[in-house]
């Protein structure tokens, strides 16, 4: 039974990682997405989630790398193939179960891309506890742009000891063809810019969504 317990928070456990790392950065995993630590050991000692903890994602890139769509699969485990642009913002909340007693809610804060929100991003960002900076594998120019992104983001976050919040790079639709970036390009980005890791996701297909968050 104890084993059977402890599988399960090992499953679950990529669904809260980033929050985490914001918290206890000492368990953040080098390579994302391998699992290197039980990152949900602080939460196991806690004895109640009343009132559930709550946390602030933000998810940001270039317009039509797959935000939207990102956060439709995970939130909702859906896809849509017509495509509208956010404006501004959009929102999506998240319950994500740690045990049979404890859970914490993601609050995900899907911010459009265009530069004409640009100046909206301090407000934005506020009090967020990690990021998601997504680009498109088949855009070689939305990966160029990460460097962009992350350096807005750190330049306007930080967690309330002053440290940078916890960022993880996505490289979306790696269901597509004809790629526009090598992985160890992204390697090296991930590594020059601090993030806590990186994976390749499909929010078509679903593939390692629920992992790399």
């Amino acid at each position: 039974m104890a084993m059977e317990r402890k599988n399960k928070n090992l499953a679950i456990v990529d669904a809260a990682r980033l929050v985490v790392g914001a918290l206890h950065p000492g368990y953040g995993p080098r390579y994302y997405p391998s699992l290197k630590h039980n990152l949900m050991e602080p939460f196991f000692s806690e004895s109640s989630v009343t009132p559930q903890k709550h946390y602030k994602i933000i998810v940001i890139g270039d317009p039509t790398v797959g935000k939207t769509s990102f956060v439709q699969r995970y939130v909702q485990n859906s896809f849509k193939n017509d495509y509208k642009g956010t404006v501004g913002v959009d929102f999506a909340l998240k319950i994500v179960k740690l045990s049979d007693t404890q859970a914490i809610r993601l609050q995900l804060w899907d911010i459009a891309g265009q530069e004409r929100f640009a100046w909206m991003t301090r407000v934005y960002y506020k009090d967020c506890h990690g990021c998601v900076i997504m680009f498109d594998l088949t855009n070689r120019n939305s990966f160029i742009n990460i460097h962009k992104w992350k350096r807005d983001v750190d330049s306007k976050c930080a967690l309330p000891d002053g440290r940078p919040i916890p960022c993880i790079l996505l490289a979306n639709k790696c269901d597509l063809p004809y790629r526009q970036v090598d992985q160890m390009e992204i390697e090296n980005l991930y590594m020059e810019h601090n993030f806590i890791g990186w994976t390749e996701t499909s929010a078509k297909d679903g593939l390692m969504v629920n992992d790399s968050m």
